[in-house]
């Protein structure tokens, strides 16, 4: 009875473009698709990180492209869904990761930062997933998209951590990916957020340097920090079949941080 779960979880003639995947959590995830069976496409700023993260890839014989552009930009989110389309053909999977932190006592916060954050950690979501869902997954019947969230998304600031506009913003991320899922489900496209805990990451190295990598793992009640495995199985789980009665959910991968969080 049922589909062998190898198949369900085999991505192979799919593509998929994972945002902000040159590096760290992004690339992560990217490498996990890649080794289902995906043809990937990776998108950021920096022409560099691609250029390493696509030889990082394809050391481990995937299929990997990129195209640089930023996010932050519509037109440019646009650009790189067109460019996907042409290059790698229908995009089965979109993974929304790229996006930026801001640091700064709330009293105090710049209303740019407060700008540059809401632009690229929101607005560029609901930009990249616009472009898909126009590009082929309304008219197809199918698609799987995964917006990266934050447990920063799911409470208020903890204390020694000023992150207003950054918390705000994942905060928005989840409320988005459920009111995509509950309008999208028509067209049978799911919509899932991950929201990951602290990971080392390029992102997240001040506020480890400062607070001290046992502090931040001791938080958890695994008592560890995420690694380079740890959002493998969760972004595998939402793109491919295995999770195709999935939809509108919030996903922490967080060593159990959220379990007393504020919700």
């Amino acid at each position: 009875m049922g589909t062998p779960i190898q198949q369900l979880l085999d991505l192979s003639g799919q593509v998929a473009l994972v945002t902000g995947g040159s590096r760290g959590l992004g690339l992560q995830m990217a490498e996990a698709l890649g080794e289902a069976g995906a043809k990937v496409m990776l998108t950021a700023r920096k022409q560099h990180e691609l250029e390493e993260g696509c030889a990082h890839l394809a050391e481990r014989g995937i299929d990997a492209r990129w195209i640089a552009a930023d996010a932050s930009k519509p037109e440019e989110a646009r650009r790189v869904v067109a460019e996907t389309l042409e290059r790698l053909g229908p995009i089965d999977i979109l993974v929304n990761n790229a996006g930026a932190a801001w640091a700064a006592p709330a009293e105090d916060h710049p209303l740019d930062g407060w700008d540059k954050l809401m632009n690229l950690n929101v607005r560029s979501l609901l930009v990249f997933a616009q472009a898909v869902a126009k590009g082929g997954m309304i008219s197809r019947r199918s698609g799987r998209i995964i917006n990266i969230a934050s447990i920063a998304g799911l409470g208020g600031n903890p204390p020694g951590m000023e992150m207003v506009a950054y918390n705000t913003s994942k905060g928005a991320v989840v409320n988005m990916t459920r009111a995509l899922a509950a309008e999208w489900g028509e067209h049978n496209i799911t919509v899932n957020a991950i929201a990951p805990g602290f990971f080392p990451s390029k992102m997240t190295h001040s506020t480890i340097a400062r607070l001290g990598e046992a502090e931040m793992a001791g938080k958890a009640p695994l008592q560890r920090l995420g690694d380079d495995d740890d959002l493998k199985g969760a972004v595998l789980l939402f793109a491919s079949a295995a999770g195709k009665h999935i939809t509108g959910q919030i996903l922490a991968v967080d060593g159990g941080v959220s379990c007393y969080v504020p919700q």
